[in-house]
Order: C-alpha cells, then sequence, then structure tokens
C-alpha cells in the first residue's frame, strides 16, 4: 500500500511539475491558450496534480508514525 501511494505522489507531482512548466513557458513567450485551455487553468491543474501528490506522499508518511 504504502509503494503504491508513494509511486502515485510522484506521478502525481511530476505531472504536475510538467502541466506547470508547460504553462508558464508558454505564457512566458507570449501564448495565452494552449489547446482549448487558457494558460492560467493549465497551471491551475498543475498546481492541483503537485497538491494530490504532497497528499499522496503525506499519507505515506502519517500512516508510517502509527
Amino acid at each position: 500500500m504504502d509503494g503504491l501511494l508513494l509511486g502515485l505522489g510522484r506521478l502525481a507531482g511530476l505531472a504536475g511539475l510538467v502541466l506547470s512548466g508547460v504553462a508558464i513557458i508558454l505564457r512566458l513567450t507570449g501564448r495565452y491558450h494552449i489547446g482549448s485551455f487558457g494558460a492560467g487553468v493549465v497551471l491551475q491543474a498543475g498546481m492541483a496534480a503537485i497538491l494530490v501528490g504532497c497528499f499522496f506522499q503525506l499519507w505515506v508518511v502519517a500512516s508510517r508514525r502509527t
């Protein structure tokens, strides 16, 4: 169970970093839309994915403490 949560946390965090990085780079180059989505929406999705990854990692740490 811990291994699965750690893997999911790392995968979600990596996906969040990629989404955030893409949104930031495209926004800095002057593109405000990525496909049919705004750059701000993609950035928020990246931040949400990072948050989910942190939650999974924290869940593992908390379960090991009990």
